[in-house]
């Protein structure tokens, strides 16, 4: 990340690392605390929830949505998250407003894009992002700060480039058109492979799971700390 920021001329301070700690058991959550990672990223709201309850002697760590989050766990995910990085309709920012009102908390969001119209991945399309920003100034209780993107998957780095290019220019497209700059300060984009690429083109948010934590074992089992395992995808959510 440092390199990468070096070669786009920034600042390492201006990106935020999010570590992905999906499927992994507690025990690796608590030794990334322990070297200093602050912010934590889950898909599924129970896995997170339980996590949450499991550090709860843990100070200073920030936790966020990344995984898709269905509107019937809405005000669970208000309440427990403090980024909620998948909004992709009005309906859902105002069902997560709702929640978050009713229950005293707040949380930053960032609308999630379909720039790839992938079947397997969730998102708002470009053309309805800017009415999802115009209804986040009527909240009350959450924020919206940005955007994020999941490209798709490619074991070449640079294959991203185009899609994290695209977000940019979205943002900046918002911009001139006047939306919020308050709403557009965070740009998500970038995984284990390809988070360089990403920082160059303008990424504040990294998510990275690989890695951070290893290779991931399929779902239902539980990775064991110390014992190598074969390196494996992680679904249809393409997060590594």
């Amino acid at each position: 990340m440092a390199r990468a920021c070096e070669r786009a001329g920034r600042d390492p301070r201006s990106v935020r690392l999010v570590g992905v700690s999906k499927t992994f058991p507690i025990g690796h959550v608590r030794a990334a605390a322990a070297a200093g990672l602050a912010d934590l990223g889950e898909n599924r709201v129970q896995e997170a929830l339980d996590k949450i309850a499991g550090a709860a002697d843990l100070h200073g760590i920030t936790w966020h949505l990344i995984g898709h989050l269905q509107s019937n766990k809405a005000r669970r995910a208000a309440v427990a998250m403090a980024w909620i990085q998948s909004l992709d309709s009005v309906a859902l920012l105002q069902r997560v407003d709702r929640a978050a009102a009713e229950e005293g908390t707040t949380a930053s969001l960032l609308v999630q894009v379909d720039l790839a119209r992938e079947r397997t991945k969730h998102g708002a399309p470009p053309d309805a992002v800017r009415e999802i920003l115009d209804a986040g100034a009527a909240c009350r209780a959450v924020v919206v700060r940005g955007l994020m993107v999941l490209p798709p998957w490619s074991a070449d780095p640079e294959a991203a480039r185009p899609w994290f290019r695209r977000l940019r220019e979205l943002r900046d497209s918002l911009l001139d058109a006047g939306a919020p700059p308050a709403c557009l300060r965070e740009l998500s984009m970038g995984m284990s492979h390809d988070v360089e690429v990403a920082i160059e083109e303008g990424a504040t948010i990294v998510r990275v799971g690989t890695a951070i934590f290893g290779p991931r074992t399929p779902r239902g089992t539980q990775p064991t700390a110390g014992v190598s395992r074969p390196a494996g995808t992680s679904g249809s959510s393409g997060y590594r």
